[in-house]
C-alpha cells in the first residue's frame, strides 16, 4: 500500500498547480483513495484537502512530513468525484494529474459577481395609496410616478426606475430616508440563453419513441448499461431525450446533453427551452468568462436541470446526475486533441458509474466502436428505424464526376444538381450545399514541375486565401501569394480552390437572384455568429446555405428539400483508418437534412468513386450494410474496436533527438516481451514537422486495452527515472480518432 499522499489543500482553481505531501498513518492505509477529501494540518491550523495521488516515493525529508488527521466524511461529493475522475483520466489517457484536473474543472477562476439593485416598497398598501394622493396634490411628480409604479409592482429594478421612469438618484434617496422604499443589492446571474418566452409544449410521443423511452427508464432502474439509440435522421431522437430529461427532473435529478459543435447549440437549446424554460442552460467556448462561471454556480446550487454544450459540458458540477446524453455520438469532436486525450464517451460512462447515472448515446450513424459494443451486449441497443409521421427518407442520386468531365462540364455543380437547384428556387424551397473544406482553402502547386508551396516550419502545404496570402493552418505562418514558381520559374502556379468561399462566388454567378448564406470557420468567428446565420436560414431569409461539416449535423430546417454534396470523396483520401466511416457518416448526415418538412427531399452526391462501399451504403441510407463491410476491414487489419491502438508521439526541435528517443522507447517496449502486442515503428506521422518541431510515432496494437494502459504506466515510470531531458515531448493517445 502507498505510504504518502499528494494533496491539494485548496480546490480554488488558481491553486491547482500546487500540491503538498503528507504521510498516510498505518490505520488509514486501506481507507485512503484518490479523490477522497481529508483533514490535514496546515501551518498552525487544520484544513480540508483532496487526495490527488498515492505514492511510495517521498518528495521531501520524511521527518518533516506530517500525518493526515482524518477522512472528511462530510465532503462535497461532487468535488471529490471530479478529483477521482481526473485520476481515472490520468490513468487511462496519460498526462499529468494537473492536466487532468484542469480538464475536469474547466472554470479556471471565479469571475467577478454581477450585482443588481432592487427598489422595494415597504409602506403598507393603504399608507402608500394615501401618500400617492398627497404627492399628486403637492405636484411632486417624480415621487408620485415612482410610487405609482411600485403600487402596481412592489419590487422594481433600479435601472428600470432610473432609465425608463426617469427618476433621479436624489428622489430615490429622499424616499428611502422617508421610509417609503428600500434599495437592496442582490447577485444576478448572467444568462447566455437569450430568449424570454417559454413556448407551449404539446408533443405526444409515437409508439416507437415511447418504446425507447420505457426501455431506457427500465435500464436506468436496473442494469444502468449505456444505451445506444440508433435512430434514422428525422426519427425524433431529441423528443426522446426531452422525455427522459423530464422523467429524471421529476425524480429531482439533472441531465447533461452533449452536442458535437457550438453550431448546434442555438437550435437545440431553443427546443429544450420551450419545454423546460429557465431550468436549461448552455456551456461553450463562445461564452464570456462571467457567463461560464455563473452557469457553473447555478448548476452547483441546483438552479438548473439541463446543461447543453460540447465536450466540456460533461464536467458540469451537478450533484444529482440522472442522465448524460451524447447526441451525434459518432462525431470526432468528442475526442480531445489536447492532453489528456480523453474521449467524452468513455469519460461519460466513468462519470455515470461514479454518480449512479445512465449514459445515452444517440446517432443515425453510430461510431463503429459504439455499435460494436452494442452488438457485444456491453451497451443496450435501441432502434428507431422510421421518421416521425412516417415521412420517407430522401431520394438519393449519385453523380459520377468523371462522366461530367467527359461531357465537358467543368463546373463544381453537376448538370443534375444545377437543374434541381433551379427547380427549388422556383418553388421557394431551400437548398443546402455541403463541402468538407473551408474558405478559399486549397494547396498551391506548379502545373509545370509539380512543386507544392509548403510551410518552412511544418511539413504541410500552404493554403491560398482571398487576401492574397498563403497561410499555414498549423502554425499560422503566412507569406504573399507567388506568381512565379520558385522551383522552375514557371508562371503556371496557382491554387486548387474548392472551398466554401469559392463555391459561394460560383453559385452567386450561376443564380444571381438567389439569397445565399455561407457557414464555415471563417464566417463564425464572432460571438453569436452561429445563431445569426442559422436563425436567418430557419426564418427563410436565404434560399441556399453553403457550408462545411457544421451545416450537416443535427439541424432541422423543414423547408430544405434538396441537399447537394459537392465533393464526397475528399474525406476518403485521408490517411486514417476512419476515412470510410467518416465519409459514410458525413454523407448520411448530409442526406438527413433533406425532406424533414411536408415536402419530400432529394440528395445529390457528387463523387469520383461511386463504387466505394461507403458511398453505396450512404446512397441507400443503410447503416448495417456499411457496418458489416467496415468491421470486416477493421478485423482483418487489427484496428479498433476489434483491437485497441496506443499511439506514442515523440517530438523535439532536433530531428536526431526525436529519432533517438523513439528508438529508445521502442527498445524499452521490446524488453517487456509482450507477445500479444504488435509494435509498428518508430516512423514518421502524416505530418512529420509542425512549427519547426519534428515528430516520430510508435503504434502499438493489442486486443486488451488494459495491457496498453500497463505499457503506458511502465513507460511513464521509466521516463520519470531516466528522463530524456528538456526539449523532448512524449504524448500518449489511445484509439485516436484523427491520427497523428
Amino acid at each position: 500500500m502507498a505510504k504518502y499522499a499528494n494533496i491539494i489543500i485548496d480546490i480554488s482553481h488558481e491553486k491547482l498547480d500546487k500540491t503538498f505531501q503528507y504521510r498516510i498513518p498505518p490505520e488509514m492505509k486501506d481507507e485512503i483513495t484518490e479523490g477522497m477529501q481529508v483533514i490535514v494540518p496546515f501551518g498552525n491550523r487544520t484544513i480540508r484537502g483532496y487526495v490527488i495521488e498515492l505514492t511510495d516515493k517521498a518528495e521531501f525529508d520524511t521527518a518533516k512530513l506530517k500525518d493526515i488527521k482524518a477522512v472528511d466524511n462530510n465532503a462535497m461529493q461532487i468535488e471529490s468525484q471530479f478529483i477521482a475522475l481526473a485520476a481515472w483520466m490520468r490513468k487511462n489517457y496519460g498526462g499529468t494529474m494537473n492536466q487532468a484536473l484542469k480538464t475536469v474543472i474547466p472554470i479556471k477562476e471565479k469571475a467577478k459577481e454581477k450585482k443588481s439593485r432592487l427598489v422595494r416598497l415597504v409602506l403598507p398598501f393603504n399608507e402608500a395609496a394615501s401618500l400617492l394622493e398627497e404627492l399628486k396634490r403637492k405636484h411632486r411628480t417624480a415621487r408620485a410616478r415612482l410610487l405609482e409604479a411600485l403600487l402596481e409592482e412592489t419590487v422594481l429594478s433600479y435601472d428600470v426606475i432610473t432609465k425608463k421612469l426617469h427618476i433621479t438618484a436624489d428622489v430615490i434617496k429622499a424616499m428611502m430616508q422617508q421610509g417609503v422604499i428600500t434599495v437592496e443589492e442582490v447577485r444576478t446571474y448572467r444568462n447566455p440563453v437569450r430568449t424570454q418566452e417559454m413556448g407551449a409544449y404539446t408533443l405526444t410521443l409515437n409508439a416507437m419513441q415511447q418504446k425507447v423511452v420505457d426501455a431506457v427508464i427500465e435500464n436506468a432502474r436496473t442494469e444502468k448499461k449505456p444505451c445506444l439509440i440508433h435512430g434514422v435522421t428525422g426519427s425524433g431522437k431529441t423528443e426522446v431525450y426531452m422525455e427522459l430529461i423530464a422523467e429524471a427532473a421529476g425524480r429531482g435529478k439533472q441531465s447533461i446533453v452533449l452536442i458535437p459543435e457550438i453550431a448546434l447549440t442555438y437550435q437545440t437549446v431553443m427546443r429544450f427551452y420551450h419545454r423546460f424554460g429557465d431550468r436549461v442552460s448552455i456551456m461553450n467556448s463562445k461564452l464570456s468568462p462571467g457567463e461560464r462561471s455563473d452557469q457553473f454556480e447555478r448548476a452547483k446550487k441546483g438552479e438548473i436541470d439541463v446543461m447543453i454544450g460540447p465536450r466540456s459540458a460533461l464536467f458540469t458540477p451537478f450533484s444529482n446526475l440522472g442522465y448524460i446524453i451524447i447526441d451525434e455520438e459518432h462525431e470526432g469532436t468528442y475526442k480531445s486533441e489536447t492532453i489528456p486525450r480523453y474521449h467524452a464517451r468513455e469519460t461519460a460512462i466513468e462519470r455515470a458509474r461514479m454518480s449512479g447515472a445512465t449514459v445515452i448515446l444517440g446517432s443515425a450513424t453510430p461510431s463503429i466502436e459504439s455499435f460494436y459494443h452494442a452488438k457485444k451486449g456491453d451497451y443496450l441497443l435501441l432502434s428507431m428505424d422510421k421518421r416521425v409521421k412516417e415521412k420517407p427518407l430522401p431520394q438519393c442520386e449519385i453523380v459520377d464526376l468523371r462522366e461530367e468531365l467527359k461531357a465537358r462540364n467543368f463546373s463544381i455543380l453537376s448538370r443534375s444538381l444545377h437543374k434541381k437547384i433551379e427547380q427549388r428556387l422556383l418553388r421557394k424551397e431551400q437548398v443546402m450545399l455541403f463541402i468538407n473544406r473551408r474558405g478559399m482553402a486549397g494547396f498551391v502547386s506548379c502545373r509545370a514541375c509539380g512543386h507544392v508551396m509548403k510551410c518552412p516550419h511544418c511539413d504541410v502545404s500552404l493554403h491560398a486565401h482571398n487576401n492574397g496570402k498563403l497561410i499555414c493552418h498549423y502554425c499560422g505562418y503566412e507569406q504573399n501569394h507567388v506568381k512565379i514558381c520558385p522551383n522552375c520559374g514557371s508562371k503556371y502556379i496557382s491554387g486548387f480552390k474548392a472551398g466554401t468561399q469559392k463555391i459561394e462566388e460560383l453559385v452567386k454567378k450561376e443564380f444571381p437572384k438567389a439569397r445565399i448564406l455561407r457557414m464555415d470557420f471563417d464566417t463564425t468567428r464572432s460571438k453569436d455568429s452561429y445563431e445569426k446565420i442559422l436563425s436567418a436560414f430557419a426564418n427563410q431569409e436565404a434560399d441556399i446555405l453553403i457550408g462545411t461539416q457544421m451545416i450537416v449535423k443535427g439541424h432541422d430546417f423543414p423547408n430544405v428539400t434538396l441537399v447537394g454534396v459537392l465533393a464526397a470523396d475528399m474525406s476518403l483520401y485521408i490517411h486514417d483508418y476512419h476515412s470510410a466511416e467518416r465519409t459514410f457518416q458525413l454523407l448520411t448526415q448530409a442526406a438527413g437534412r433533406a425532406g424533414r418538412g411536408s415536402e419530400p427531399g432529394e440528395v445529390v452526391i457528387q463523387t469520383y468513386t461511386p463504387e466505394h462501399y461507403s458511398i453505396e451504403a450512404a446512397k441507400e441510407q443503410d447503416y448495417r450494410m456499411f457496418y458489416e463491410q467496415e468491421i470486416r476491414y477493421r478485423d482483418l487489419l487489427n484496428y479498433p474496436p476489434v483491437w485497441n491502438l496506443l499511439v506514442i508521439l515523440i517530438s523535439s526541435r532536433e530531428e536526431e533527438n526525436a529519432t533517438k528517443a523513439a528508438e529508445q522507447i521502442e527498445k524499452k517496449i521490446a524488453q517487456m516481451q509482450l507477445k500479444t502486442v504488435a509494435v509498428i515503428g518508430p516512423t514518421e506521422p502524416a505530418v512529420a514537422k509542425i512549427n519547426d518541431i519534428y515528430r516520430k510515432v510508435l503504434y502499438l496494437k493489442c486486443g486488451n486495452y488494459d495491457t496498453l494502459v500497463e505499457i503506458k504506466d511502465s513507460l511513464e515510470q521509466y521516463l520519470e527515472k531516466e528522463p530524456f531531458g528538456n526539449g523532448i515531448g512524449i504524448q500518449f493517445d489511445f484509439n485516436p480518432v484523427h491520427g497523428f
